[in-house]
């Protein structure tokens, strides 16, 4: 009885009703923007060799509403050969995140790290079969770990934040 008396009073709301519990419920998924680009066809088609290909990806955030933020997937990729220009693929995938009751020092860590975690799976095919339907082969990106990325780029920062504070008394 004691378990079930502890249960209620941490369950999800208090006495008065009211939903106090963090929660975050992805509203929606989406291709924002989408550029393929094959300026150099149809000679590309007749290399015999792969191309070299960079990738590069970057992530936004933007809040559209009290408790709805827009987390934006941003992958470039870009395809050579021997300095000439294979393909460009240019991808923004959005999502819409509703986040409520969650702390403040967890919503940057969810946008920067979980949300992109939980969208790349879905842009990554995007961006395959733009690769795919511009005549190459499907370009497979590995899965990325946007949660050790993001504690990474944190941990940089504020190794810069101390490195410029003063030394000594001033």
């Amino acid at each position: 009885m004691a378990e079930q008396d502890e249960f209620v009073t941490t369950g999800a709301t208090t006495a008065n009703g009211a939903d106090n519990m963090p929660m975050a419920n992805l509203i929606s998924q989406y291709v924002k923007d989408l550029s393929f680009e094959n300026p150099n066809s149809p000679h590309v088609y007749q290399r015999e060799n792969a191309p070299q290909i960079d990738v590069q990806f970057n992530i936004g955030v933007n809040q559209v509403g009290d408790d709805v933020h827009e987390v934006l997937l941003k992958i470039e990729a870009r395809a050579e050969h021997d300095g000439q220009v294979t393909f460009l693929v240019d991808l923004t995938y959005a999502g819409l995140f509703q986040l409520r009751n969650l702390p403040q020092e967890h919503l940057q860590p969810f946008l920067l790290g979980e949300a992109p975690r939980l969208l790349f799976p879905f842009a990554r095919r995007v961006l395959a079969d733009a690769v795919r339907d511009g005549g190459f082969a499907p370009l497979l990106l590995d899965p990325l770990d946007f949660n050790a990325m993001y504690q990474q780029q944190l941990q940089q920062h504020q190794a810069a934040t101390q490195g410029d504070a003063p030394v000594g008394n001033a």
